[in-house]
């Protein structure tokens, strides 16, 4: 008896007309550049990323991180879903830190945004890392709006790259900064650094002589590094100040010395559980300085007010900003949206 051979037909949900079938826009970094910047606007883009996930409806996975040890290199892939916002965004990002020496960025990547209504892909968004950029910039802004004295005037960036550059510039967005110090653990790097934003900003920029000392003037800190031992020590911090740790957002990275999360008057995260596993608080966490049962404010409930902001002008305050998939959410959502009203961007059919 012959064996029946049964044909496979598709299945009647992909028996649809092309032509209904939307189409998906192909956007450059070039034309993301265009049409996204960091300015006021991606500010509180951000900072209404960062309330809506305060507000307990947003569906946000743990990080999926790859470590290419061989070559310095890891691979994250961020994303969140938030109630109100019609995309949702799928980030796949790249941080190779030798590139420097090779000519080439350090960090690298693409978002993939799709429509929370279908889950149809409605576009790439090229971006190589710039949109990662500066939504990281655009944080840093949030949390200094929110716990910095206004009257800082003082900043000390750790750090001579892009972020670096970024993190000052939006910083005098929210903030009346007057003097920086830019220090690196290569000197070159952070005198050029300087230079290049004096000239930009218009405000007096320079390499800093020491951590330490750069630390010592500053009303606001902030490390944008992909180190892995401290930088910034526990006894240099002051009353009054705000530290804002970008660098740490894996295992094995560690910006600040875990006494001096113990040592601040308020600890804050970006999102608390994300930051045990990854952040700052991680390292604390591990040395024994902190509990790991107790509840810290994260910036989104300071936003929105279920958390109190910075209650006195000598309170010292630090806080972990570990990278969140609701940030990589908004600002694909807002570029996506401009690219659109521009024209810009080349659509295909699917």
């Amino acid at each position: 008896m012959r064996a029946e051979i049964t044909r496979y037909s598709a299945p009647m949900s992909r028996q649809v007309d092309p032509k209904t079938m939307p189409k998906i826009k192909i956007v450059t970094e070039a034309e993301l550049r265009s049409h996204v910047g960091l300015d006021l606007h991606t500010v509180k883009c951000v900072e209404d990323a960062f309330a809506a996930l305060a507000g307990g409806q947003v569906v946000m996975p743990p990080i999926l991180s790859m470590d290419i040890a061989a070559h310095h290199g890891e691979v994250d892939v961020k994303t969140a879903y938030v109630p109100g916002v019609d995309s949702f965004a799928i980030k796949m990002s790249t941080g190779f830190f030798n590139n420097p020496k090779l000519g080439l960025p350090s960090l690298g990547g693409l978002m993939v945004l799709f429509s929370v209504k279908t889950g149809l892909l409605e576009a790439l968004l090229l971006d190589n890392g710039y949109l990662t950029d500066i939504r990281t910039a655009a944080a840093g802004a949030v949390t200094a709006k929110h716990l910095a004295r206004a009257d800082a005037q003082n900043v000390a960036i750790f750090g001579g790259g892009l972020q670096a550059r970024l993190q000052l510039e939006a910083l005098c967005l929210v903030r009346p900064v007057e003097r920086a110090q830019i220090w690196a653990r290569d000197a070159d790097q952070a005198a050029q650094t300087a230079e290049e934003l004096a000239g930009k900003l218009g405000i007096a920029v320079s390499a800093a002589n020491s951590a330490d000392a750069a630390v010592g003037e500053a009303d606001i800190v902030v490390t944008t590094t992909p180190a892995t031992e401290p930088l910034v020590r526990a006894d240099w911090l002051k009353p009054g100040q705000l530290v804002i740790a970008m660098g740490s957002d894996n295992t094995h990275k560690n910006e600040l010395e875990p006494e001096a999360l113990a040592r601040a008057d308020m600890f804050v995260c970006d999102r608390q559980s994300q930051c045990e596993r990854l952040g700052e608080l991680h390292h604390a966490i591990e040395a024994g300085v902190l509990d790991a049962g107790t509840q810290y404010p994260e910036i989104g409930q300071i936003i929105t007010g279920a958390k109190a902001e910075r209650s006195g002008e000598e309170q010292l305050i630090i806080c972990d900003l570990t990278g969140t998939g609701v940030q990589d959410t908004a600002i694909a959502t807002l570029a996506y949206e401009r690219c659109k009203q521009a024209e810009a961007g080349a659509d295909y059919e699917t």
